[in-house]
């Protein structure tokens, strides 16, 4: 699996603009890419978490998690880690101070994996 380099950097923004309250949301792939984040409608954000209302989930495929650590923290909480077991196979943490540097990408077992950051071409919208 890769990630397109915008993604990422979507992520790291998004996150850096949230610190210092928890961003989080639902990895969705075009085929082996990680694209997109989905924000699930409901999710709450404080500074010691962010709880996802994965039941408002539209019925989309999604590969996984995306979730910051304000703290710079990269480690996956024991919360992380049920988390990643029940919803995907890759799960992003991001943290302080939301570089390129900053972010693991982790499995469902809360093992950290790589992911190769790769220039995507978006296809674009036809009616846009």
């Amino acid at each position: 699996m890769k990630i397109a380099k915008d993604t990422l950097s979507f992520i790291l923004e998004v996150s850096k603009s949230t610190a210092p309250m928890e961003f989080a949301g639902m990895l969705q792939a075009s085929g082996d890419v990680i694209t997109d984040v989905v924000i699930v409608p409901g999710t709450e954000s404080s500074d010691e978490s962010a709880v996802m209302q994965l039941f408002m989930l539209p019925n989309i495929p999604t590969v996984g998690t995306v979730h910051s650590h304000p703290s710079g923290n990269l480690r996956p909480s024991s919360y992380d880690l049920e988390l990643f077991d029940r919803k995907g196979m890759y799960h992003i943490i991001v943290g302080a101070p939301y570089d390129i540097s900053s972010w693991r990408c982790y499995n469902s077992s809360g093992e950290q994996i790589e992911l190769e950051v790769i220039e995507y071409r978006f296809k674009e919208e036809e009616n846009w």
